[in-house]
């Protein structure tokens, strides 16, 4: 049944993606507020994140992360594994995979590539984010690095897709800056910005397959 699943994915990933239409559905007025660019530039930084698929129970999860509370843009936020591209890195396929071994103790060789979504600017920390899309056939063996992760959230597809888990409120950046962002609430944490973005991207394409 999980491999179907998987399989329906792939094939779904190989056409016509939601993109940017479907990401902005998730966006906060921090943009505006700030009036960031809405493009990439010459510094723009390439990076990459992992959305994994796995069972748990017959029921399929995706790991997200709490980030350490550090003086950064993304201090504390709830993220997918992943980070920037380093110069070793063949393709951004191989930068999801290791930052993801890095942080949460996946073993690259035992995941599935099924695709990627549509690569998503994050003006306020300059990256270009790909999300890679992959799959394995059991529960990983989480091994969390804790200089880089507070805490390990294993989302089931389920409570990704309720819709009573959108919302819409303030929220304080910078200290000083009051946005207003819709979020998923998951697990218990306000899971916002960027991972949002992609979150309702890989929603729109889940309740196609639905």
């Amino acid at each position: 049944m999980h491999q179907l699943f998987f399989e329906k994915i792939k094939e779904r990933l190989k056409q016509t993606l939601p993109g940017p239409a479907a990401q902005v559905k998730m966006a906060s007025t921090l943009r505006s507020i700030l009036r960031l660019p809405a493009q990439p530039n010459d510094d723009t930084r390439s990076s990459a994140v992992l959305i994994l698929f796995y069972p748990v129970e017959n029921i399929i999860h995706i790991p997200l992360m709490v980030r350490p509370v550090y003086k950064g843009v993304h201090s504390g936020q709830v993220s997918l594994p992943g980070g920037r591209r380093e110069e070793s890195d063949q393709t951004l396929i191989e930068t999801a995979l290791r930052e993801a071994k890095e942080e949460i103790g996946i073993i690259p060789r035992q995941i599935e590539i099924l695709g990627a979504l549509t690569e998503l600017y994050v003006p306020a920390s300059n990256f270009l984010v790909l999300p890679v899309v992959g799959s394995i056939r059991q529960r990983p063996d989480f091994k969390i690095d804790p200089y880089e992760v507070d805490r390990l959230l294993e989302v089931p597809l389920n409570e990704l897709q309720d819709v009573t888990r959108i919302g819409s409120k303030e929220i304080v950046v910078r200290d000083t800056i009051t946005i207003q962002a819709p979020y998923y609430d998951l697990q218990g944490y306000t899971v916002w910005g960027a991972t949002a973005m992609i979150m309702s991207e890989l929603n729109e394409i889940l309740t196609e397959l639905s």
